[in-house]
C-alpha cells in the first residue's frame, strides 16, 4: 500500500471508531491484503491518539475464537490511553456492536523488550515483566460483520479493540502460580456468570504474553516499559448492556470490576 492508501484506511477506521458508524469493508481501493499492511493501518491509529499507547491486546486467542472469526491465529492491537480506566470506573458504553466483556491476565512490562533476530522465549518474556494484572476488555469492531472481513481488515481495525480496564496488581508470589489452571469467575452482577481458566488463552497466558512479544519483534516494534499487554479472555464472553455492573473475580490474583455507561 502507498502512504496515501495507509492514510486514506486509517482515517476511514478512525472516523466510523470515533462516531460510532459501520462499515461492511473496507473499500477495495485502500483494503490492506497482508498483515504487514494492516499493521502499518493500525499504527496511524496510534498516532491518532490523544496520549502515550498505553499498550497491547491479543485477539483470537483460543481456537474457538479463531473459527469464529476465520482466522488462523492470533492478532495484535493496541490499547489507547483514552480508553483505558482503572478497576471501579464507569466505561462508557457508548456505540458498542459486539456487546461483550472478556477476563484477561494482563502484564505490565518492567523493562524494554527490543527487536532482535531470533524468538524471545517465554522465560525472556516473564523476566522483563513487572506486574500481572486482571482486566476487563470490551472490544468492538467497526465492521458490520467482523467474522467475515478476514485478518488483515480486523487488524487494521486495531484487533477489535474499543476499552479496557486494568485491575491492581496481583501480589508477587503470581510467579509461583499455575496460570494454565487458575480458575476466574466472571459475572453481569445480578444477570449472569461463568467461569474460565488460563489455559483458554493460548494454552498458557504466558506463552501469549511471548506471542505479542514475537509479534512486535518481527514488525520492528519495541515492548516497551510500562506498556500493559493483555493476552485475551479467558473465559466465553459475557454479553453486557448499557448501566450494567461487570466483575472478574481472579480469586488470589485479585478481582477488576466496571460499570458501564447508560
Amino acid at each position: 500500500m502507498t502512504p496515501d492508501q495507509l492514510v486514506d484506511a486509517s482515517t476511514l477506521l478512525w472516523d466510523h471508531w470515533t462516531g460510532g458508524r459501520r462499515l461492511t469493508a473496507i473499500p477495495e481501493s485502500i483494503r490492506p491484503a497482508s498483515r504487514e499492511d494492516a499493521y502499518a493501518v493500525q499504527r496511524l491509529l496510534e498516532a491518532r491518539s490523544a496520549g502515550p499507547l498505553f499498550g497491547w491486546k491479543i485477539a483470537a486467542t483460543s481456537t474457538a475464537g479463531q473459527k469464529h472469526i476465520n482466522v488462523d491465529g492470533p492478532l495484535a492491537g493496541r490499547l489507547l490511553a483514552e480508553r483505558a480506566f482503572e478497576s471501579g470506573a464507569t466505561v462508557p458504553f457508548g456505540h458498542n456492536h459486539m456487546r461483550v466483556a472478556e477476563a484477561e491476565f494482563a502484564f505490565r512490562m518492567g523493562r524494554d523488550l527490543t527487536p532482535r533476530w531470533g524468538p524471545i522465549t517465554v522465560g525472556e518474556a516473564l523476566d522483563a515483566t513487572a506486574s500481572l494484572h486482571p482486566a476487563i476488555e470490551i472490544p468492538d469492531s467497526r465492521f458490520d460483520d467482523f467474522t467475515v472481513v478476514g485478518a488483515p481488515q480486523l487488524i487494521a481495525d486495531n484487533a477489535c479493540a474499543d476499552y479496557f480496564v486494568l485491575g491492581d496488581a496481583a501480589r508477587d508470589a503470581w510467579r509461583e502460580i499455575d496460570l494454565v489452571t487458575h480458575t476466574v469467575h466472571g459475572e453481569v452482577v445480578g444477570k449472569a456468570a461463568r467461569d474460565g481458566i488460563g489455559a483458554n488463552v493460548l494454552g498458557d497466558p504466558r506463552v501469549a504474553l511471548a506471542w505479542l512479544a514475537n509479534e512486535l519483534s518481527a514488525l520492528g516494534i519495541t515492548l516497551r516499559a510500562g506498556q500493559v499487554v493483555t493476552t485475551g479472555t479467558c473465559l466465553v464472553p459475557l454479553e453486557i448492556a448499557p448501566g450494567d455492573h461487570v466483575r472478574m473475580d481472579f480469586g488470589v490474583l485479585g478481582h477488576v470490576e466496571a460499570r458501564l455507561g447508560i
